[in-house]
């Protein structure tokens, strides 16, 4: 049994703290853990055996985090064999071997989502996050490839594929769900995510008969930021394909568990991914989706229910809506396999087995 320190306070920050909620369990499994992060944030594993908890508010990417963690935190910490983090946050003081997840390098690839200092600043901690680990966590093949390609790394980097979270697999007991016209968007307006491109297509095929609606989720405000040129275009088409385009609003895990059984088919456009969460959630659910062709899609979602399109293509997309002709389609029995957290954990632990297997040699000799 290792004695992991875990930190748990992106908990509730989107992707990633969704990453590590559903990781927690499956390390509590066979490991001692030590979860670091506010009540809230621990709230969902107190019943959990081999767990011990370290309350601690300390915002992430910090000054207090990098040069003032608190003591009485950091000898919890110390008590503990290894340290392992989801994100390239680290706190400073830590003396054991440290183990990170890097998810992509998007703000390095794609220089247009942020400024110069933003991107020396994201540099600066994917490198320090190398530089302080043992090993270094990615999501997929491709994102390895990017983080060798922008960063300083001689460390091993391991796979730990996402998977579906836990709430879209579970059974609610209800009856098959109707599909309701609707094609379905979930992600942001940042230019990497190519919603201008699900938008350009859109409008060509309900000018050529497409009778579907489009449902983004999310609130219409909360896009108020981001690409411009989308905004402008969701502005211009909120106008001429009036009842044709929603926004879902805030919406609960119940929820979104429902509009992707509802929805006919969910569209991912995305001109870059370190993973791309959203078909792999339709598909949970029995949704198929239509992606673009980017190599990270092909290596996650090659053999699975998607129909590819060519990358920022409107044309081909409104093709591929146009042509559509399949239902729910049964969830394949290699998904939960092939993407699955108790995997991922597994492997992470595994990491660390050989770490401290190492140490056991050197010590020897």
């Amino acid at each position: 049994m290792l004695k992991i320190a875990i930190d748990c306070r992106m908990i509730g920050s989107g992707g990633i703290g969704s990453y590590i909620s559903e990781l927690v369990p499956w390390l509590l499994e066979e490991h001692e853990c030590l979860l670091i992060g506010t009540h809230e944030q621990c709230m969902d594993f107190v019943r959990m055996k081999n767990v011990e908890f370290c309350f601690c508010d300390v915002k992430p990417f910090s000054f207090d985090e990098m040069f003032m963690f608190p003591k009485e935190v950091l000898e919890k910490i110390h008590q503990y064999d290894f340290f392992f983090t989801p994100y390239c946050n680290i706190p400073g003081g830590i003396r054991i071997p440290v183990f990170s997840t890097i998810h992509d390098v998007v703000f390095l690839d794609v220089p247009s989502l942020t400024g110069f200092l933003g991107r020396l600043g994201r540099k600066f901690f994917y490198q320090r996050a190398i530089n302080l680990s043992e090993e270094i966590f990615t999501v997929s093949e491709f994102s390895a490839s990017r983080i060798r390609a922008n960063l300083r790394c001689t460390k091993p980097i391991s796979i730990t594929y996402n998977a579906a979270p836990s709430f879209l697999s579970k059974d609610d007991g209800t009856e098959k769900t109707e599909k309701t016209g609707t094609i379905l968007f979930v992600g942001n307006i940042k230019k990497h995510k190519g919603l201008k491109t699900l938008l350009d297509a859109f409008v060509l095929a309900v000018r050529e008969g497409f009778q579907k609606k489009l449902l983004i989720v999310g609130n219409a405000e909360n896009f108020r930021t981001g690409d411009e040129e989308t905004v402008a275009r969701l502005r211009e088409l909120s106008a001429e394909l009036e009842g044709k385009i929603e926004f879902t609003g805030k919406v609960s895990n119940e929820q979104i568990k429902q509009l992707y059984k509802e929805a006919d088919f969910l569209v991912q456009p995305s001109l870059y991914e370190g993973f791309g969460m959203p078909p792999l959630e339709a598909m949970t659910v029995g949704t198929p989706a239509i992606v673009s062709d980017i190599p990270v899609f092909k290596e996650i979602y090659d053999g699975f229910p998607v129909t590819f399109f060519k990358v920022s293509d409107p044309r081909d997309l409104a093709d591929k809506m146009l042509a559509f002709k399949g239902a729910a389609a049964p969830v394949p029995e290699s998904l939960a396999g092939k993407y699955s957290y108790k995997v991922s954990a597994e492997k992470i632990a595994g990491a660390m087995e050989r770490s401290a297997e190492g140490k056991k040699t050197a010590e020897r000799d």
